[in-house]
């Protein structure tokens, strides 16, 4: 009977310790999930002072210059380069045709776009300049394009606002849609 007694005296604690322990599973398992979901967005590679050319075929298209480059190697792996971003295009001899600067950019792989953000300026061959806060380089069309408000400054003083734009890589054959602005004109080409 003592054992009976004693077997049953020790069936409560048992059971009050193991639902402790069960619970504090539960809170474990919680914190670690948080734990690994910070982890799954934190960089995979960290690079700085970054330097890479891009080129088709053997023949360089454009250099591209970061401070910082973080690489996520995510379900759809992007690179993020947080404290900006130069790039600067090239014609088939290896002419400058354009540059662009932006405070902020993004790779997406799976797209092979780039997109550029905040105090964005591309300028041309030219000297004609485009300000936005987003232009999205399509690497795959070889286009540049924004669906936000879009400022260009001619060579001649021009300047020229629009709702969006899109444009070739060296920004020479543009379009600007819903285009306001002061467009200077010579008298000249009006005589006729």
């Amino acid at each position: 009977m003592e054992k009976a007694k004693l077997s049953a005296g020790l069936i409560l604690p048992v059971m009050i310790a193991g639902m402790a322990l069960i619970t504090g599973c539960e809170n474990d398992l919680k914190d670690l999930q948080k734990i690994s979901a910070k982890e799954v967005n934190k960089p995979i590679e960290r690079y700085t002072d970054v330097d890479v050319i891009y080129s088709d075929s053997a023949r360089v298209k454009a250099h591209m210059t970061s401070p910082l480059m973080l690489n996520y190697k995510v379900a759809k792996p992007y690179t993020e380069m947080p404290k900006g971003v130069k790039v600067i295009f090239y014609d088939k001899d290896l002419v400058e045709t354009c540059t662009i600067v932006a405070d902020y950019g993004i790779r997406r792989e799976a797209e092979k776009t780039i997109e550029l953000r905040k105090n964005v300026v591309g300028t041309n061959a030219k000297g004609e300049t485009f300000s936005s806060d987003e232009l999205i380089w399509d690497q795959g069309s070889r286009q540049i394009h924004s669906n936000k408000l879009v400022h260009v400054k001619m060579a001649d003083g021009s300047i020229t606002d629009g709702t969006s734009f899109t444009s070739d890589e060296s920004f020479n054959h543009w379009i600007l849609n819903q285009a306001k602005g002061d467009i200077h004109v010579n008298n000249e080409d009006f005589s006729h």
